[in-house]
């Protein structure tokens, strides 16, 4: 599982121009699914995501977690994030996980994202969304975790 991670002051997002999720202080976290993940992947990327430390505390150090701030997440699937470049101009999806398996997986996250006590909002899965984000920083984690592997990030 793979996550692009944008601390935001603001986000939303959009399906066929209405607003579907939005937030205020928080982070927007890009979700890409591979074949192999696993429900223990998805919550471990939810816990080291909550308790990542990319907020300014006082002293102007990047010190302070999502939990600590009381931001939210703005959850966004994207398969593309599993894009091979490697061969030819036409991006290969082969490792990004089939879209029953990525949903079921996509919504674990989430939900262990709540389970933490933060607040979710999301895009809507499979559909072609705009997404609006006012990156603070900026500031863009990538985080990652294969399925078998060591603690994420």
């Amino acid at each position: 599982m793979r996550l692009v991670v944008q601390r935001v002051r603001r986000a939303a997002v959009r399906v066929d121009g209405a607003v579907v999720g939005e937030i205020g202080r928080g982070v927007v976290a890009f979700v890409g699914v591979r074949r192999g993940d696993t429900a223990a992947v998805a919550r471990d990327l939810a816990a080291k995501l909550v308790h990542l430390r990319i907020f300014e505390d006082d002293a102007g150090k990047m010190n302070r977690s999502l939990l600590e701030v009381g931001g939210a997440v703005l959850s966004v699937s994207q398969f593309t994030l599993y894009a091979d470049t490697t061969r030819g101009r036409r991006p290969s999806f082969l490792e990004a996980a089939e879209p029953a398996a990525a949903e079921a997986l996509y919504e674990v996250f989430n939900d262990a994202l709540r389970a933490h006590g933060v607040p979710v909002a999301t895009g809507r899965f499979g559909a072609v969304m705009l997404v609006e984000i006012h990156n603070e920083g900026p500031v863009t984690i990538l985080l990652e975790r294969e399925a078998g592997g060591g603690p994420a990030g």
